[in-house]
């Protein structure tokens, strides 16, 4: 391993690692993450990276997490292991922000208003860092905000039930053969203890809350929403949101 790598390379989000570090572009709502950051520090939660500052060239710095990530997740919760195994993580990670009340000044990522706890708010596969099936980090904590701790559940489980087409499952997301996907909300809701009951309106109600957000954050012009709206990729959303109204039957 180099002492300088290359994470991602776009316009509007250059990432490098830097040793044993992550040097990333702020956000306008940074500095309400890096108070998220600080406290899993202080209690001690071994999931997140820890924020060191800001650098000279104005980047938040945070630790380097060495693991699998990115599109190499989706394989990973294929195995049921790995998806047991990602929904006692997120239950880990609420339990750990319970009580934590944040000042928050920055405000949040297209979010507003009080939550019962701070959510990850990007609850995917590919942001997690995984040795073998076990998760051993969380990544890209840009869209934490404070809301019910089922909106992270229903997000997870919109990518690893996963609410979408069989096509779609075998090409893209690492599937030999069409998922059970009843079966595996189900096993997520009990890794994660709750019930499976009420989930797919859950799920169908955070793909419209975040389609909103999207909307929201690139009518600021933000990255990379901007960039999405301007390339049709919230018809992209409608159309997951509308497969998943039209073949809840297969989840419930």
């Amino acid at each position: 391993m180099t002492d300088h790598e290359l994470l991602q390379d776009k316009p509007h989000r250059h990432v490098v690692r830097v040793g044993d570090t992550v040097r990333r572009p702020l956000q306008p709502w940074s500095s309400s993450v890096h108070e998220l950051l600080l406290h899993l520090e202080q209690i001690g939660f071994p999931y997140a990276p820890r924020f060191k500052g800001i650098d000279d060239e104005g980047r938040e710095v945070v630790t380097f997490l060495d693991g699998e990530s990115g599109p190499a997740g989706w394989a990973k919760v294929v195995d049921e292991r790995g998806l047991v195994n990602m929904a006692r993580l997120l239950r880990e990670y609420h339990d750990a922000v319970r009580g934590f009340h944040p000042t928050a000044e920055a405000g949040w990522a297209g979010f507003e208003g009080d939550g019962e706890i701070v959510l990850h708010g990007d609850f995917g596969p590919w942001n997690l860092v995984w040795h073998g099936v076990q998760p051993v980090g969380i990544l890209d904590w840009d869209y934490a905000w404070p809301g019910r701790p089922v909106h992270d559940v229903a997000y997870a489980l919109e990518y690893v039930a996963p609410f979408r087409d069989d096509a779609m499952c075998r090409q893209w997301l690492a599937y030999p053969e069409p998922p059970d996907r009843r079966r595996r909300l189900e096993v997520f809701a009990t890794a994660y203890g709750i019930g499976a009951e009420g989930l797919v309106d859950e799920v169908i109600a955070q793909q419209v809350a975040v389609q909103e957000r999207t909307r929201r954050l690139a009518e600021q012009g933000l990255q990379p929403q901007a960039e999405w709206l301007a390339t049709g990729f919230l018809d992209t959303t409608a159309d997951r949101i509308r497969w998943s109204r039209e073949n809840r039957h297969r989840l419930e």
